[in-house]
């Protein structure tokens, strides 16, 4: 069993909080991301699951045994650090070897595995290697074989792939996921990097401020965010502070105003909302935005403003929409302009209703 139980962990360094009061499970054989800026607390409880460090409060299990005070060599825990941590002086092999030295095993049995992890990592060919003569991404997967040598219940990721270039960061995202998914290992991940937390992941859980924000899969934490933090931190997108107008079933943003002078008025799906909250958040991605010349009639949600900005990314465009007041941000797909439009041109921004999504006032669940 490994299953990972955190029951209400804080950590305080000095009158600092790190962590406060966090709880969550990771199921058996998930791919778990800790998702969250910098200074969030992720590597913090990272560190307090594999061990390295002792939580202020709370307690700590895996598969179902309390380990809150057991040194990490007997928690059952392989841990990948950022910095990959090899050992110079040594060969690939005896680097994945290392921890099968430390407990002891006979030489057989240490052969035996330190070739089957390296091929899990797909490097069987390099043992003799040292790590200097490895790339960062060879380097990358003899840490992890390295890690998955020992048998561990449970993976921990730090940041492993950071230093990285983007494209062999990708590879590394798709290679790291195959070999989970072959091992079934219980795994948390802890990064920054958005894309890569949504990519790789079964569950994520939001981190800001040293508290949970949200735990979900990709498509709940992407889709329906619980909060503004979560929302804003998540990819982009165009977050409004409205207020609810009974009469025409609508709400009103007062920070934007179009170029007759109106402000702008929302029409969602469902007005739940507003029942629960005095002044409602409101959501819209900007993909959900799409971009025309000429105005479409009998659009339910209708802007019309100037670009003030394109960036042109590839596979897609980035437009920051200027209008009398505020802006919005619109993604739009590189096959909707035949050729790219200009700054200062007029557009018509429509979206429908159900991609409105209502967002808690407070920050934090």
């Amino acid at each position: 069993m490994s299953r990972i139980n955190l029951d209400h962990i804080s950590q305080h360094f000095g009158e600092q909080i790190a962590l406060h009061d966090v709880s969550l499970t990771v199921n058996e054989g998930e791919f778990f991301s800790l998702l969250g800026p910098s200074g969030c607390g992720k590597s913090t409880l990272l560190n307090i699951i594999g061990g390295f460090l002792e939580p202020t409060n709370g307690m700590v299990y895996i598969g179902g045994q309390n380990v809150t005070s057991l040194p990490p060599y007997q928690r059952k825990t392989g841990m990948v650090f950022q910095s990959y941590a090899l050992f110079p002086h040594l060969t690939v092999f005896d680097n994945v070897a290392y921890g099968l030295k430390v407990q002891k095993r006979k030489k057989a049995e240490i052969k035996q595995k330190v070739m089957e992890s390296l091929s899990l990592v797909q490097l069987e060919t390099y043992a003799k290697r040292m790590p200097h003569q490895l790339s960062g991404g060879q380097q990358q997967r003899v840490a992890i074989a390295r890690a998955l040598a020992i048998q561990p219940a449970v993976l921990l990721l730090d940041e492993p792939l950071s230093n990285l270039d983007a494209k062999l960061r990708q590879n590394m995202q798709t290679e790291l996921r195959k070999i989970q998914r072959n091992v079934g290992i219980t795994t948390i991940l802890v990064t920054h990097d958005q894309e890569e937390a949504l990519s790789l992941s079964d569950r994520i859980g939001i981190l800001g401020e040293g508290k949970i924000q949200q735990i979900g899969t990709p498509l709940e934490v992407y889709r329906q965010p619980i909060n503004r933090f979560v929302a804003e931190f998540i990819g982009q997108v165009n977050v409004f502070d409205a207020t609810y107008e009974k009469e025409s079933a609508t709400f009103t943003v007062p920070h934007l105003t179009q170029v007759n002078g109106k402000h702008v008025q929302l029409k969602t799906a469902t007005n739940e909302g507003k029942r629960e909250y005095q002044n409602d958040l409101l959501m819209l991605r900007p993909e959900r935005i799409r971009v025309s010349f000429e105005q479409e009639e009998d659009q339910p949600n209708h802007v019309t403003g100037v670009l003030a900005d394109v960036h042109y990314i590839g596979h897609s465009l980035r437009l920051v929409v200027g209008l009398d007041i505020g802006e919005l941000i619109v993604h739009a797909s590189d096959t909707a302009f035949p050729q790219l439009p200009s700054v200062g041109e007029t557009v018509h921004l429509h979206w429908q209703p159900e991609d409105l999504v209502f967002l808690h006032s407070k920050e934090q669940i």
